[in-house]
């Protein structure tokens, strides 16, 4: 499925039709180890529209007799798929540990999740599918079932390229469609040797097809295309609503998961160093790259100046480097477009008065000169309307917020365009029902870090980061199928 440039360096092509295959371009992109620019990981491909025509055309045919298997049929693939993952765990969690730059032992938990992703729904081919509604006629028989929508789209981000890939396509692929699947060019490589296990696994081919290739060419592309029905993203908001855009254009079912902005509310009863280790954890590990990380940091003036000492404590133990050395506790930034744009907000703070505690920089000592790593960086004085406060930074950036009440904290927690996930520290139980009624996020959790997400559970969020429909659990079934009302009389 590879061949060989002439630095030695492979390079990863397409997968259509069950064939590794060159794009029609014969261009293709580097991508670089994070953690050292000089060191190319693989190459991808740049591929272009007819790369992706070929794709849906082997989508589309694969699709009638994937869907006639039975269900119990299709999850016998994904267990198997499971099994090659699992035996390649190790070389998969290190690439993408080169690829994006999150530690090893972080790699191999996402990729363990993914393999128990593709287990959990291959159980889900023997669960039912409809149920028996009672007619008004007494001579007749009426029920409901579901159908795939047919050829769906997966456009997926670089922050979790073996987790989010897999928590879309074993649905996707277990209710009887078949897919179209679009990595992050930065995180291409990890992409392609998740599809390899697919391959090695025995799908039939056709049913999982794997184009790689920039935003506005193939996944613009995806969204324009007449022979896809469904399109599942994660991404930026930006991107988010040109793909919902798209889609109600041509009519297209879409599902997106975008930004968050995500608080932690620190009660002044609260157990203060779980608080710490919670908030260190949802803000600062994978670099702060998560949709649900912890942001801001909303402390009760009773315990802040406490809360806040052990907080600077334990940030100023953190260790950065190499996400592939064992003492690493955070690595770089997955991109230099993303260090720069961790860089700008935190500049952007410093402008609007924040103050700077611990971090703010880019490290280029100790070795670290050719990656793309900052320091982990928490500011004070920050209120509500600065830009800290307001968007998605993307990075490890924690700005704490005081405030006298629980209900303020709710306040200044919901006073942002987004709402993915949030958490709160308190003993008090009326502080947990408030939080739980009153929090506009999809996902809500107390005494836990914000960053927490379990695989069996629905997961989305509301305002500007989701379109309203979940993923993952059994929610998955309702974006990736169509119900079908059935009438039978004698």
């Amino acid at each position: 499925m590879r061949v060989t440039t002439e630095t030695n360096v492979k390079t990863y092509m397409n997968y259509i039709s069950g064939e590794w295959v060159a794009a029609s371009t014969n261009q293709v992109v580097a991508s670089m180890n994070p953690a050292n620019k000089e060191e190319i990981v693989g190459y991808v491909q740049r591929s272009g529209k007819e790369d992706l025509d070929q794709a849906v055309q082997a989508a589309k045919k694969a699709q009638v007799p994937w869907r006639k298997l039975s269900g119990s049929a299709r999850g016998e693939y994904l267990y198997k798929i499971a099994n090659v993952l699992e035996k390649r765990i190790d070389e998969i969690a290190k690439c993408m540990t080169q690829e994006m730059g999150k530690t090893f032992p972080e790699s191999k938990g996402e990729t363990a999740r993914g393999i128990a992703i593709l287990r959990y729904y291959a159980g889900e081919g023997m669960r039912k599918v409809g149920d028996v509604i009672p007619s008004t006629d007494s001579e007749a028989l009426m029920f409901t079932t579901r159908v795939p929508l047919g050829v769906v789209g997966l456009i997926t981000p670089w922050n979790f390229p073996v987790a989010i890939p897999i928590w879309k396509m074993a649905p996707a692929l277990i209710y009887g469609n078949t897919v179209i699947f679009k990595p992050a060019q930065e995180t291409s490589v990890t992409a392609a040797k998740v599809v390899e296990c697919f391959e090695e696994a025995g799908l039939p081919a056709g049913v999982l097809n794997f184009v790689t290739g920039s935003g506005s060419v193939i996944g613009q592309g995806i969204i324009d295309h007449p022979g896809i029905s469904g399109i599942s993203f994660t991404g930026s908001d930006q991107v988010g609503k040109q793909v919902a855009q798209g889609a109600v254009a041509r009519g297209a079912k879409f599902q997106l998961e975008m930004g968050g902005k995500n608080p932690v509310i620190v009660a002044n009863d609260a157990d203060l160093d779980q608080a710490v280790e919670a908030t260190i954890s949802g803000g600062l590990r994978s670099t702060g790259q998560k949709c649900t990380a912890t942001s801001r940091v909303i402390v009760q003036s009773e315990v802040f100046e406490e809360f806040k000492a052990k907080l600077l404590a334990k940030v100023k133990e953190i260790k950065v480097g190499d996400g592939l050395h064992a003492e690493t506790w955070m690595g770089p930034c997955a991109s230099e477009n993303q260090l720069k744009t961790v860089l700008s907000y935190i500049e952007k703070g410093i402008a609007d008065g924040a103050t700077l505690l611990h971090g703010g920089k880019r490290i280029e000592a100790n070795g670290l000169e050719h990656g793309f790593f900052v320091e982990p960086t928490v500011f004070e004085n920050v209120n509500s309307e600065m830009i800290i406060a307001q968007e998605e930074i993307f990075g490890p950036v924690l700005s704490l917020i005081k405030v006298d009440a629980i209900e303020q904290a709710l306040e200044i927690a919901n006073d942002v365009q987004y709402g993915l996930s949030a958490s709160i520290f308190t003993k008090n139980i009326g502080n947990m029902l408030s939080f739980i009624n009153e929090m506009d996020a999809g996902l809500v959790r107390i005494n836990a870090e914000s960053a927490g997400v379990e695989l069996q559970a629905p997961f989305g969020g509301m305002k500007q980061s989701s379109s309203g429909s979940r993923e993952q659990g059994q929610a998955a079934i309702e974006f990736f199928t169509a119900i079908k009302t059935v009438f039978v009389k004698a």
